[in-house]
């Protein structure tokens, strides 16, 4: 009679463990996921800012050539 209490006990313990272990998976594998997404958001957003500050700087070439080409005539 113990030894079966004992072997029930285990045999819980151990599905418990499972479940624990199945679950502190699904869980990691949500966190990563999130983390892929969120990398992939801020890729994007640097690469519209790099691409922001390229159109700036073009446009501020542009308007200091036009200011020079006033200047000179």
């Amino acid at each position: 009679m113990l030894r079966s209490r004992k072997s029930k006990a285990e045999e819980q313990f151990a599905a418990t463990q499972k479940k624990d272990k199945l679950v502190l998976k699904e869980k990691e594998k949500a966190q990563q996921h999130k983390a892929n997404h969120m990398a992939g958001l801020r890729a994007l957003r640097l690469a519209k800012e790099a691409e922001d500050k390229i159109t700036a700087d073009k446009e501020a070439a542009e308007k200091a050539a036009t200011k020079k080409r006033k200047v000179k005539s």
